[in-house]
């Protein structure tokens, strides 16, 4: 490891590069910020120029001098912003129980004033803290002394603000030494610092665009909005644009931007500069969307009229294609100085596009990627795909960076949400590698898997190669195989009929209230499909109630934008369930995933069912297609949670892509009645009871020609 060093917005670029580079050489491992933190005191905000924070030489803050001080009074003011930074800083650190001994702080924060030009030889002696050139610097920061492995934890923590994350519960109900509950308590108390990626996501701040991608659970919606709060507590003035597609998301966003910006700021965001707004809105809450058309005098179009003109899939697209037409047709004027954009994957091209047009420059828009949430598709849609090209196809948006510059393009690649086997399991099922037909789809990149986490235990990354893949040690973190094992943390069940299978989950839910010592809303029930969630729900609503476990149906029984609640256990269709998590997922009725139509969007909806869980999983189902999800999640099992395939040739992916494409719903009623009928001429063919000449001649004629015609364009 070196030094560690994160772009955040340094006043002087130059200054603070040469002074990373003076501390490289002496600073063995440690992280140094620039233009980050910001400390607010009720009066104040002080912004610190460059932050130190290492195992070797503690914590130092650097101011940097704008120029060298000629007189007393300039020495004076020069001396009391040092002193400020350092009251501020110690107050800071005080309020965090991790970083004091008793009555104290238990470590002391270094203070310096850095100046580009050697000072003149009037520089004070008795003063506290370094007043020097930044040649000299080097020295002094070496002979400061060490801290513990410990206080350095809980200092990462709290200069990050992720100490506000942790669990506000206090799980004093808690008494068994080995309960679930135990374990998560156990899970919680830790405290959790941003890794080195998301680090550089939180805090590095380009002048403009910047992606952010990641397996689910690899905490890019935590990024995301620590960077909200980051930029509203530097530039209050702005107006600051978090969005997202998935309504119940808003709960989770408007709670983490909250607790950071206070951390920053010792106050609440100001609703009117910082909006956490959805991507589209609704006539009681405004939307990203809602507020273009307001701004282009346009009506904002309702998801009634969208999908009654655009299809329930096109419905969004749709919307935004009709506001940009007419957007490029008017003399836009900006509306927000940034954006961040949550869930990028779900969102269509179109709304990326009204946010270009609508964002001032730089434009400073950023988008986290859910990387592998759909398994079929490209691995990532090119920037000029999202956001479209200029008049002579040039490119609008451009992701190249500097050294030295802040990261335009940051991969996140370890998944702290999901226990390795989970996350193993759910792309076994998603994927088809261990489907008895062969795989369902395969994203377009094979290294792809090593990006998210995989190593390749035999074989290659490579078209047409056999690969066996299983999750990196560095791809999760250590308290999952040090507090879970396997069985426990993934199971699948099966049972006859769904009266059978939903007695029980409620009995398996009573348990783990009563007896694992879970909260209810550590419990996250998920259905897989969307348009009969009304009517499903309630028969597991009443084996619960019957268990006197209280329910409900996230949307119906509760507001859209609300999933948890206190004391009930939340009930969500896939749509509703994206985004969140729980300690304990029910991923019931998965025989869902085995029916042939529309297969992928079926296996992608399990998939991400699987992931919305944070300790354990229970995929459940009932009747005879449960069978083949059963012998799948049972096969990762016995290979030791590897997936071992073949990768597709790209001839092959496009194959597999045509066979098991989406079809509009209305369209397997007919591919089931017509399936049945060429099953019944087969039978009655080999038999000997028909011919094909007994089919009339216009139908025959035609049926051997659209035969031939796919046989030679290579359809099978």
């Amino acid at each position: 490891m070196s030094l560690e060093v994160v772009y955040g917005e340094s006043r002087n670029r130059t200054i603070a590069q040469a002074l990373v580079e003076q501390l490289q050489p002496v600073v063995g491992e440690g992280t140094v910020y620039l233009g980050y933190p910001v400390l607010a005191t009720a009066d104040e905000r002080v912004e610190v120029d460059a932050l130190l924070v290492c195992r070797a030489h503690g914590l130092v803050a650097f101011l940097l001098a704008d120029s060298v001080p000629t007189c007393d009074e300039e020495w004076n003011k020069i001396i009391a912003d040092q002193d400020r930074l350092f009251a501020i800083l110690e107050s800071h650190l005080s309020r965090h129980e991790g970083l004091r001994e008793g009555r104290r702080v238990a470590i002391r924060p270094e203070t310096a004033t850095v100046f580009a030009n050697t000072p003149p030889s009037n520089a004070p002696s008795d003063s506290e803290g370094f007043y020097g050139s930044i040649e000299k610097v080097r020295d002094w920061v070496k002979d400061l002394p060490a801290i513990s492995a410990e206080i350095e934890t809980n200092l990462q923590a709290a200069l990050q603000r992720v100490t506000t994350i942790k669990p506000a519960k206090k799980r004093s109900a808690v008494t068994k030494d080995n309960s679930r509950g135990a374990i998560l308590k156990k899970i919680e108390s830790g405290i959790a610092n941003l890794d080195r990626w998301q680090k550089a996501a939180a805090i590095e701040s380009p002048e403009g665009p910047q992606r952010i991608r990641g397996l689910a659970g690899s905490g890019k919606t935590v990024v995301l909005a620590l960077k909200a709060a980051y930029w509203h507590s530097q530039h209050p003035d702005w107006h600051i644009a978090l969005t997202f597609h998935s309504r119940a998301l808003y709960q989770q966003i408007n709670d983490l931007v909250t607790r950071f910006t206070f951390e920053h700021t010792n106050d609440t965001p100001d609703e009117s500069r910082l909006r956490i707004i959805h991507s589209w809105g609704s006539s009681a809450r405004a939307g990203a969307y809602s507020l273009i058309a307001s701004a282009l005098g346009e009506p904002a179009r309702n998801w009634s009229y969208a999908r009654g003109k655009y299809g329930m899939d096109g419905a969004f697209a749709g919307a935004c294609r009709e506001l940009l037409e007419v957007a490029r047709s008017h003399d836009v004027r900006p509306i927000f100085d940034a954006v961040l954009i949550d869930e990028a994957q779900d969102l269509p091209a179109e709304f990326f596009q009204l946010v270009y047009l609508f964002t001032k420059d730089p434009k400073r828009i950023v988008w986290g990627y859910d990387e592998l949430q759909k398994l079929s598709e490209t691995a990532m849609p090119t920037t000029d795909e999202l956001f479209g090209t200029g008049p002579n196809g040039e490119n609008l948006i451009s992701l190249a960076s500097a050294d030295g510059e802040p990261r335009r393009d940051i991969v996140l690649p370890v998944c702290y949400r999901n226990t390795p086997w989970a996350l193993a399991t759910a792309h076994a099922l998603g994927v088809g590698v261990y489907r008895d037909e062969g795989l369902l789809q395969h994203p377009d990149e094979p290294t792809l898997w090593r990006e998210v986490g995989y190593n390749v235990v035999h074989g290659h990354l490579s078209w047409g190669s056999p690969a066996t893949l299983e999750r990196s040690d560095t791809s999760y973190p250590s308290y999952f195989s040090e507090l879970l094992e396997a069985p426990d943390s993934i199971a699948v069940w099966s049972f006859s009929t769904r009266d059978e299978h939903d007695a029980r989950i409620a009995s398996e839910i009573e348990r783990n209230l009563s007896q694992d010592e879970l909260e209810p809303d550590d419990i996250l029930i998920v259905l897989p499909d969307s348009y009969t969630a009304k009517s499903r729900a309630p028969r597991l609503m009443r084996h619960l109630s019957r268990r006197g476990v209280q329910s409900h149906l996230v949307g119906v029984n509760t507001s859209a934008d609300v999933v948890f609640q206190p004391d009930s256990v939340a009930i969500a269709h896939i749509y509703r369930a994206k985004g969140n998590e729980a300690p304990m997922v029910y991923a019931v009725d998965s025989q869902h995933a085995a029916e042939q139509f529309n297969v992928v969007t079926r296996r992608n909806s399990l998939f991400t069912a699987i992931t919305r869980s944070r300790a354990w999983v229970r995929i459940t189902g009932w009747g005879a297609q449960m069978d083949p999800i059963v012998q799948e999640v049972k096969t990762v099992c016995s290979k030791g949670y590897k997936l071992e395939f073949t990768i597709p040739t790209s001839s092959k992916l496009a194959e597999l892509r045509h066979l098991h494409r989406d079809r509009p719903q209305g369209v397997e009623e007919s591919l089931r009645k017509a399936t049945e009928g060429l099953s019944v001429f087969l039978e009655a063919y080999e038999r000997g009871e028909l011919d094909l000449l007994d089919l009339p001649p216009a139908l025959r004629t035609k049926l051997v020609h659209s035969l031939k015609s796919d046989i030679a364009n290579g359809d099978r």
